[in-house]
């Protein structure tokens, strides 16, 4: 299945029905008078989160969501059926932006998240509605109202807990392999990885977390070298980066500040997030060469590097361990909050 997180849909909800103008007429009774009914509501366009969704493919060929319209009302003071919701399924981490792509309406990122997003418009009242004692056979009936239009787009932002940055061929897609059951492309040219990748990463049966792989980043993503920065988003919602930097290919610390620089560039607080560095293709460098690159990163970047190798395995236990042990610290903060709220 083909990869798509960004769609532009149109949408609109159903008119309302229209009320009717009847009087009842009946032999052998003495009064009758106004019974024109109601018309019914028209139908809602609702968006609800999906677990079984990991792409936006589908709205490439169905671009157009209408609702139908309310039923009109009718005599003996019937009122019009309300006509269905259109209900549109999303993947979780689905956004939802209008027509400037800046303006959020909504977020849905929890799975069954519904969101009414356009409203069908009201039905019309019959005549029977305007009886009074002064006017008792009232001609007035009201049309429906209209519903509600609008062009969006949809923006899926993938739930990871922790995402993969580095330059391309950092051995990001590598690394995903070894650590989870997922299976990236793997080559050795760059932009390997064309489309996000996750992997749910299982250290013990009650320690897991799902790991976001992104094609690499190059000088100038910011501004659309390379695939650019659009799959950055698919991190945003993450607790921790791991940034891997490819030890064997020489100036390791300016491969790390050309990720920091467009990570910061890109904004969305990617810059602001934990970050594991870790220093990548240890099988790759001598002990002496890994050592000095290795010193070199953590100077230049003022926090610990780790040494790992991806082929060979060395080193990765002990990174999945300092991920999880944000991923556990991120997820007790949003249980923290979620409690106050339901006090």
């Amino acid at each position: 299945m083909k990869f798509l997180d960004q769609a532009k849909i149109y949408c609109r909800s159903g008119d309302g029905g229209d009320g009717v103008t009847a009087f009842r007429r009946e032999k052998f009774l003495e009064f009758g008078g106004p019974d024109g009914g109601d018309g019914g509501r028209g139908g809602h366009v609702i968006f609800e989160a999906v677990e079984n969704l990991n792409t936006l493919i589908d709205f490439r060929y169905t671009q157009h969501f209408r609702a139908p319209k309310g039923g009109n009302g009718a005599g003996a003071n019937r009122t019009g059926a309300g006509a269905k919701d259109v209900i549109v399924k999303v993947p979780v981490g689905t956004q939802i932006l209008d027509d400037d792509r800046e303006t959020l309406l909504a977020d849905l990122d929890v799975p069954g998240k519904q969101v009414v997003l356009l409203r069908g418009g009201d039905g019309g009242f019959g005549n029977a509605h305007f009886k009074t004692s002064t006017n008792r056979a009232p001609r007035r009936a009201d049309k429906g109202w209209p519903g509600e239009e609008r062009w969006i787009w949809l923006r899926l932002k993938l739930i990871a807990d922790a995402g993969l940055v580095g330059l391309p061929n950092a051995g990001k897609s590598t690394f995903l392999s070894v650590v989870s059951a997922a299976r990236p492309k793997i080559a050795d040219y760059p932009f390997t990885t064309l489309h996000p990748q996750l992997g749910v990463v299982r250290l013990s049966t009650t320690q897991e977390f799902v790991l976001a792989d992104i094609p690499g980043l190059i000088e100038g993503a910011h501004e659309g070298a390379g695939l650019g920065d659009r799959f950055l988003g698919h991190v945003e919602r993450c607790a921790v980066l791991l940034h891997l930097v490819d030890g064997a290919a020489g100036d390791v610390v300016q491969a790390w500040r050309t990720v920091r620089e467009e990570l910061v560039s890109y904004g969305g607080g990617l810059a602001d997030k934990p970050e594991v560095l870790v220093l990548n293709k240890a099988d790759a460098m001598t002990p002496r060469e890994a050592s000095a690159r290795r010193t070199a990163l953590q100077k230049a970047s003022g926090r610990k590097v780790m040494l790992i190798s991806g082929v060979s395995g060395q080193g990765v236990p002990e990174v999945l361990q300092a991920l999880y042990q944000e991923v556990a610290a991120a997820r007790a903060q949003r249980k923290g909050l979620a409690e106050e709220r339901t006090v």
